[in-house]
């Protein structure tokens, strides 16, 4: 019998992407190919820190937030533009190896600092 349900694409995660899951002792949970990320396009490539953060996934969302800069902006509803997961290594390339970090997770990145913490106030959606 053939089965007519959709597959969904098949999901790898990178070496550098276990490697940072397991210095976090969390089971990787790499977004599904396709799926769209929120990114602060607007906001020069060269402006630190970089600032990550994941909700729980949320129909073709995988919960990812990315920006530059250290606040986002208040009062700013088109801050965040939908990206698909496979460009963000266009825009924020050293965001890469922590996309596989499940829901709850921040990341912030700066030359030479990182900082990785869970917030389980992000699984409050």
């Amino acid at each position: 019998m053939i089965s007519w349900r959709r597959r969904l694409p098949r999901i790898s995660v990178s070496t550098a992407q276990r490697d940072v899951c397991r210095r976090f002792a969390v089971e990787p949970s790499p977004p599904a190919r396709q799926t769209i990320v929120g990114f602060a396009l607007s906001r020069p490539r060269e402006l630190e820190p970089l600032n990550a953060l994941r909700h729980p996934t949320a129909g073709t969302s995988n919960g990812w937030f990315v920006w530059r800069g250290s606040e986002i902006p208040q009062g700013d509803d088109n801050f965040f533009a939908p990206l698909h997961v496979e460009h963000l290594d266009e825009h924020a390339p050293t965001i890469g190896p922590y996309l596989a970090l499940p829901p709850g997770w921040r990341v912030l990145l700066a030359a030479n600092y990182e900082d990785v913490w869970y917030d389980e106030t992000l699984l409050d959606v």
